[in-house]
């Protein structure tokens, strides 16, 4: 054979010139190589990578991958809720043919890319529900052929850039529940979307959103004004004038506005009376009536009217998103918490009435019980018991006294019974949409009950201007609620699980620490999870830890807050869970937290 091959030299040549084409027909596509980088920087998932081969030619047979069938270019990455942990990694911006971009409902966390502005072709970019933050970068606005950007439910922050306003062709765009700031761009293709592409940002100001900008308030015209040609001529002496004159009118204004308070005040005072001004009076006196469900209240309309005209600030003990809550102590000695619900619509009287009939007749051991009602002309007051031991919020995080591991075991239960009454067993059945720490009330023995329930829901219509949205609390809102305001026993199921979450540890949700990686305490799971790290999770205050319980709660944690609504247990199998697994806890097993 090797003589053959010594008399026959063009044989060997050709040999190695197949094996060097063979192995460049092997060598991956750019896009590829873009898409290997993507899967590095992803710490965790949910194995939708395992036909991800180096060896491949193209990618245009992985999985959420699609080529065009001509040039083998990647179109479309669609990957929307498959568990990825991590960043987006710069070589993205390398897929330049690109036209769809799906990575909703994911823990992706860190910065957007600015060089996602390279995607020129790019139709479609979804990244709502994720943890990404930091700034939207003005690069974004060289992705013209855009039609869809959805950035919601993230931790993004900074300003809108004005480099949007360039996107022509942009139809649906939504920036709802980040910590963004500022002036929305108004000269451009924003104009055309109104507040529910805005909701949830505090800092924002705009005409699309009903909110004027500081920098209008201080004008002193409401209008733009053109300028004389004397003032063309002094521009620079005009800019001190104009200083001068928003001085003075900002100090006249100033001294209008204090004299006018006096005024209205001693007016307030001498036709009503102090104790009238501070209290309920005024509001009770247009005509109020009382309803009492059940006997609940062993008082008269009277009684209960004559000592709420008593009230005012000083009994105030909360305040959250349906009202604020007083505290109101009959002369027997009995005390109720009031919540005041202002109206917003006349029309709704007598559905809500019966709205509230419906929750005075839930009865359970692990709920809040409304008592009844006041009906004012300004507002509902709705009477419910008073639990002295305030909420789970409150024992977390504000006061010093330390909850052990039975006593947190014990609330997760209580939470679990209440919420699963209200799935399972209610007629009709009662979605919450608004499970927090906020919402746990505990008793003197730190017994859980579930409060608010069915208030969201009450105040859901297009009047009161509250959302399916805006009624549940970021940090424990589901991805797919967010993204579609459709509130299901699973999106209950997902928020149980971040109050889980947060009693292991100690934290909110949304805790500073989170934030600053990108993160919210489900992203800080799923990136302990990814080091197998999981138990780090808990509060290192917490006394009598033990390592049996504390592994099935964290199991139980990670299926409620499934980013698959499927893949979630209703509430009637996490008690189970519980009482099965947790609740008989193994003695030998204590959790060293050093």
């Amino acid at each position: 054979m090797g003589s053959f091959l010594r008399k026959q030299p063009s044989y060997l040549f050709i040999l190695i010139i197949l094996h060097l084409v063979a192995h460049e027909a092997r060598t991956l596509s750019s896009d590829g190589e873009a898409l290997l980088a993507f899967k590095k920087a992803v710490t965790n998932s949910d194995g939708v990578f395992l036909n991800w081969r180096e060896q491949d030619a193209d990618p245009c047979n992985w999985k959420g991958v699609r080529c065009d069938s001509h040039s083998k270019r990647v179109i479309n990455l669609i990957l929307a809720y498959h568990r990825l942990v991590g960043p987006i990694p710069p070589e993205i911006g390398r897929l330049n043919q690109l036209q769809t971009l799906s990575l909703q409902g994911n823990s992706l966390y860190g910065s957007l890319p600015p060089e996602l502005g390279n995607c020129t072709k790019l139709q479609q970019l979804y990244l709502q529900g994720n943890y990404l933050s930091g700034y939207i970068p003005s690069e974004f606005g060289d992705l013209v052929e855009l039609e869809a950007l959805d950035l919601s439910s993230n931790t993004l922050s900074g300003s809108i850039p004005r480099s949007l306003d360039k996107l022509s062709k942009l139809t649906s765009f939504n920036v709802s529940m980040n910590f963004l700031t500022g002036a929305i761009p108004s000269s451009g293709s924003l104009v055309n979307f109104n507040e529910t592409s805005f909701v949830g940002n505090l800092g924002l100001c705009g005409k699309q959103i009903n909110s004027v900008c500081k920098d209008a308030l201080q004008s002193p015209s409401n209008g733009p004004q053109s300028p004389s040609s004397d003032d063309m001529l002094s521009k620079k002496n005009g800019k001190n004038s104009t200083r001068l004159v928003i001085s003075a009118v900002a100090t006249v204004g100033a001294l209008l506005l204090v004299a006018l308070m006096c005024f209205w005040g001693c007016f307030l005072y001498k036709n009503f009376g102090k104790k009238d001004m501070r209290g309920f009076r005024v509001e009770l006196c247009g005509g109020s009536s009382v309803v009492m469900f059940h006997g609940d209240l062993p008082y008269s309309s009277k009684d209960i009217l004559r000592k709420l005209e008593t009230m005012d600030e000083e009994n105030i003990i909360g305040a959250g998103g349906f009202g604020t809550v007083y505290k109101l102590a009959m002369d027997d000695g009995s005390v109720f918490a009031l919540k005041r619900i202002v109206k917003t619509n006349e029309g709704l009287d007598r559905f809500f009435d019966r709205e509230l009939e419906i929750l005075g007749s839930v009865k359970h051991r692990y709920l809040v019980n409304l008592r009844g009602y006041c009906n004012s002309p300004s507002s509902k007051l709705l009477i419910y018991d008073y639990l002295q031991g305030g909420s789970l919020d409150e024992v977390l995080h504000e006061k010093s006294e330390q909850l052990d591991w039975d006593a947190r075991i014990n609330i997760i239960l209580g939470a679990a019974k209440g919420l699963s009454y209200l799935h399972h067993d209610c007629s009709p059945r009662i979605i919450h949409r608004d499970i927090k720490s906020s919402n746990i009330l505990l008793d003197g023995n730190f017994e859980a009950r579930v409060s608010d329930f069915g208030l969201a829901k009450l105040l859901e219509d297009e009047e009161s201007h509250i959302t399916t949205i805006v009624a549940g609390t970021f940090g424990y809102l589901a991805p797919e609620y967010m993204q579609s305001g459709r509130a299901t026993e699973k999106t209950d199921v997902y928020s149980f699980g971040v109050l889980v979450l947060e009693i292991l540890s100690g934290k909110r949700p949304t805790d500073a620490s989170f934030i600053e990686k990108g993160l919210n305490i489900v992203g800080w799971l799923n990136f302990l999870a990814s080091e197998n790290r999981e138990r780090e999770i808990v509060d290192p205050n917490c006394e009598g830890v033990q390592i049996e319980t504390l592994d099935a709660l964290l199991s139980l944690a990670k299926q409620c807050v499934s980013s698959l609504p499927e893949e979630r247990p209703t509430m009637h199998r996490v008690v189970q869970m519980l009482e099965s697994d947790v609740i008989t806890p193994c003695p030998s097993d204590f959790y060293d937290s050093e």
